[in-house]
C-alpha cells in the first residue's frame, strides 16, 4: 500500500499535478485497516488529473481485487482515463461506480472495458444517465455481449427506455457468462419488457432478473421470473450433468489406465519371453558351437560331446515345457478374455436393462403425474365453480340487503315525511286556532267595545233625553201641572222600558260573555285535545324515532353482519385462491418437474448413447487388441515352431554328424552293438 501511495505521489510530480489530500489520506488509512485488497474512494471527489494518475497505476496493479468508486462525482474526461487503465488490469474483480452521472463518454468507455477486460466479475452502475445517450448505450450493449467474463450487473435507476432495452437484449443473446442483471427503477415499458423476455430464450445462463418499478405488466413479470426459474433449473441441471461426467470420465480413464497397465504388463510378459527364446536360441547356438569343436576334436571330445547331448536334448525338454506353458497361458489369456468379453456384455445387458426399468419407471411417475394433474384440475374446476356459487350466493344477499336497506330507508323517508307533514298540520291547527281565538278575542272585544259605546252613547241618549224631558218637564211643569200624573206615568213607563230595554240588554251581553267564555272554554279544550294530540304525535314520533334507530341499529347490524360476512366470504374467496395458487404452484412445479424429468430422460439416454457408443468403441479397440495379440501369438506360435524345426534340424546334423563321426572312427565296430 505504501508502495502504490509512493508511486501515485511520484507520477502527480511527473504529470505536474498537485496530489488530492483526500486521496493521500484514503490511502494511509487503507494502509493502517485491514482490507489490503479494497480501494475505497467513495464520496470522495476526484479530479482529472487524479483519475489520469490512477488510471496509469491500475493498469498493472496486482494488488487491489476491489474498487468503490461511488458518488465521486467523475466528469467524463476523469472516467474515461479511469476506465482505460482498468482495460489492461488482470486482477480487479468488482468495479462501484454507483451515482456518478455517467453518460455518452462513459458509457463509451465503459464498453470499451468490457471488451477489453477480462477479470471484472462484478460492475455497479446504479444512478447514472446511461440510458439517455442512445449511442453511448449502444456501445456499451456491444461491449456487454461480447463481454464473457461479467457476472453480476446493476443498472438501476439509470432512465433506460424501451430502446436501451432492446439494446439490452440483444446483448443478453449474445453474452454467455451474466448471471444476475438489475434493472429496477428505469422506463422500460411494455415493449422493454417484451425485448427483453424474447431474449431469454436464447439466453440460458441468466438466472436472476429484477424488473420491478418498469411500468411493466405482471404477465410479463411473470413470464421472466418463470424463465429465471428455467434457467435456475438448466443451470443445477448441467452442473448435476458435469458432476456426472466427471465422474464418468474419471471412472473411463481409471478403466483405461487399468486396461494400459494390463496390456503394459501382457507385454512385459511377452518380453520376458522373447527375451528368453533369444536367450535360449543364444545358449543353444553356443552349445552347438562347442558340439561342432567337440566334433573336430575327435576322440577326446566324446565323451563331452555325449554330455553336451544330453544337456541339448535337457535344453529342448525345457524349450518344450516352455512352449506349452506358454500355449497354457495363451489359452489362460483367452479365457480371461472371453470372461472379460462376457462380463463387459453381461453388464451392458445390465445397464440397458436398468435403463429400461428406469425408462418404465419414468415413464409411470410421468402418467401418474398426468393423472395427479388432471385429477387436480377437475378439484380446480370444482373449486373455481362453488367460489362462483358462493360469489351468486353473496351477489344474491348482497341484493337482498340492499332491497332491504333500501326499503328501509323508504320507509323511514316516509315515517319522516308523516311526521313532518303531522308537524306541519299541527302547527297550521295551532296557528288557525291560535289565529281563530285572537280573531274571536278581538271580535269580541270589538263587539263588547262597540256595545260598550251604544250603552254609552244610548245612556247618553238617555241621559239627554233625560234632561230633555225634565226640561221638557221642567217646562211642561210649568205649562202643564195637571199632566204631571200623566207625565209621571210615562216617566216610570218610559223608565221600566228603559230598564226592561236595558235589562234585556244585558242579559243578551251576560249570553255573548258566556258564550264567549264556553268557546274559550271549548277552544282551551280544544288547545289541551291539540296538546294532546301533539304530546301523542310527540310520543308516536318518539316510537317513530325509537323504532327508526332500532330499525338504524339492525341496519348497522345487518351490515356488520354483512360485512363480517363479507369477510368471511373474502377470506374464503382468499383462501380459495391461495389454495388454488398453491395448487397451481404445486401443479406447475411439478410440471417443471415432469418437464425436468423428461430432459432428464433424454440426457439419460443421450448419456446411455453415448456410454454404449462408448462400450461398442471399447469392444471394438478391445477385439482389435485382442485380434493383434492373437495374430502376435500366432506369429510367436510360428516362430517357436520354426525354431523348433531348426533345433530339430540341428539336433538331426548333429546326430547325423556323430553317427558319421563314429562309423567312421575306429570304434565304428562296437557301435552296432552299443
Amino acid at each position: 500500500m505504501e508502495e502504490f501511495r509512493r508511486a501515485y505521489v511520484q507520477l502527480c510530480k511527473e504529470s505536474g499535478a498537485q496530489p488530492q489530500e483526500t486521496v493521500l489520506q484514503q490511502l494511509h488509512e487503507l494502509r493502517e485497516g485491514p482490507g489490503q485488497s479494497h480501494l475505497d474512494f467513495a464520496t470522495q471527489s476526484l479530479s482529472v488529473d487524479t483519475c489520469r494518475v490512477l488510471g496509469k497505476l491500475l493498469q498493472d496493479e496486482i494488488l487491489f481485487t476491489d474498487i468503490m468508486l461511488s458518488d465521486c462525482m467523475l466528469n467524463e474526461e476523469g472516467v474515461r482515463h479511469l476506465l482505460n487503465g482498468l482495460c489492461s488490469n488482470t486482477v480487479v474483480k468488482s468495479l462501484d461506480l454507483k451515482g456518478n452521472n455517467l453518460r455518452a463518454l462513459g458509457a463509451e468507455a465503459l464498453g470499451k472495458l468490457l471488451r477489453q477486460n477480462k477479470s471484472i466479475r462484478s460492475l455497479t452502475l446504479e444512478w447514472n444517465s446511461l440510458g439517455m445517450w442512445e449511442e453511448g448505450f449502444s456501445l456499451f450493449c456491444q461491449g456487454l455481449g461480447g463481454n464473457r467474463f461479467l457476472q453480476w450487473l446493476d443498472l438501476r435507476n439509470n432512465q433506460i427506455n424501451h430502446q436501451g432495452a432492446g439494446e439490452l437484449a440483444m446483448a443478453l443473446k449474445c453474452n454467455s457468462s451474466l448471471q444476475e442483471l438489475d434493472l429496477r427503477w428505469n422506463n422500460i415499458g411494455l415493449l422493454g419488457g417484451r425485448a427483453l423476455l424474447s431474449c431469454l430464450h436464447s439466453n440460458k445462463t441468466l438466472r436472476r432478473l429484477e424488473l420491478a418499478g418498469n411500468n411493466i405488466p405482471s404477465d410479463i413479470l411473470k413470464a421472466v421470473d418463470q424463465a429465471m426459474d428455467h434457467n435456475q433449473d438448466r443451470q443445477t441441471i448441467l452442473a448435476e450433468n458435469h458432476s456426472r461426467t466427471r465422474v464418468l470420465s474419471k471412472e473411463m480413464f481409471s478403466l483405461k489406465e487399468e486396461k494400459a497397465k494390463q496390456f503394459l504388463d501382457l507385454m512385459d510378459t511377452i518380453d520376458k519371453q522373447r527375451e528368453e527364446i533369444t536367450r535360449s536360441s543364444r545358449t543353444s547356438a553356443a552349445r552347438v558351437g562347442q558340439l561342432q569343436e567337440a566334433l573336430n576334436e575327435r576322440q577326446s571330445v566324446m565323451n563331452s560331446l555325449k554330455a553336451k547331448l544330453q544337456m541339448t536334448e535337457a535344453a529342448l525338454a525345457l524349450s518344450e515345457q516352455k512352449v506349452h506353458n506358454l500355449g497354457e497361458l495363451l489359452s489362460a489369456t483367452k479365457q480371461e478374455q472371453a470372461s472379460m468379453t462376457e462380463c463387459q456384455l453381461k453388464a451392458l445387458r445390465q445397464q440397458k436393462q436398468e435403463a429400461a426399468d428406469r425408462e418404465t419407471k419414468l415413464l409411470r411417475d410421468l402418467s401418474a403425474a398426468n393423472e395427479k394433474n388432471l385429477l387436480l384440475r377437475n378439484q380446480v374446476d370444482e373449486l373455481e365453480r362453488r367460489c362462483k356459487a358462493q360469489q351468486d350466493q353473496l351477489f344474491q344477499v348482497k341484493q337482498d340487503l340492499t332491497n332491504t336497506t333500501a326499503e328501509l330507508k323508504l320507509r323511514a323517508v316516509q315515517a319522516e315525511e308523516r311526521l313532518e307533514m303531522e308537524k306541519k298540520r299541527f302547527k297550521q291547527g295551532l296557528e288557525d286556532v291560535e289565529s281563530l281565538r285572537l280573531k274571536e278575542v278581538d271580535h269580541m272585544t270589538h263587539h263588547m267595545e262597540a256595545s260598550e259605546r251604544s250603552m254609552q252613547e244610548r245612556i247618553q241618549r238617555l241621559e239627554a233625553i233625560r234632561i230633555g224631558l225634565e226640561e221638557e218637564l221642567s217646562r211642561v211643569k210649568a205649562a202643564a201641572f195637571a199632566e204631571r200624573g200623566q207625565a209621571e206615568e210615562e216617566l216610570i213607563k218610559v223608565r221600566g222600558q228603559a230598564r226592561l230595554e236595558e235589562q234585556q240588554h244585558l242579559d243578551h251581553l251576560e249570553e255573548k260573555i258566556r258564550l264567549m267564555t264556553q268557546s274559550r272554554d271549548e277552544a282551551q279544550n280544544y288547545c289541551l285535545q291539540q296538546k294532546q294530540a301533539v304530546g301523542e304525535a310527540q310520543a308516536k314520533v318518539s316510537q317513530l324515532t325509537l323504532q327508526t334507530e332500532g330499525l338504524k341499529r339492525r341496519v348497522e347490524e345487518l351490515q356488520q353482519d354483512l360485512s363480517g360476512k363479507e369477510q368471511e366470504k373474502v377470506a374464503e374467496v382468499n383462501k380459495v385462491r391461495v389454495e388454488l395458487q398453491e395448487q397451481i404452484g404445486h401443479l406447475q412445479a411439478e410440471r417443471t418437474a415432469q418437464e425436468g424429468l423428461k430432459e432428464k430422460i433424454a440426457a439419460l439416454e443421450r448419456q446411455l448413447k453415448v456410454l454404449s457408443s462408448n462400450h461398442r468403441e471399447a469392444l471394438l479397440d478391445k477385439e482389435s487388441e485382442i485380434s493383434t495379440l492373437q495374430e502376435k501369438l500366432r506369429m510367436k506360435e510360428a516362430e517357436i515352431s520354426r525354431m523348433r524345426e531348426e533345433e530339430a534340424q540341428r539336433a538331426s546334423f548333429l546326430q547325423n554328424a556323430i553317427m558319421a563321426y563314429v562309423q567312421g572312427s575306429a570304434l565304428g565296430a562296437l557301435s552296432p552293438r552299443k
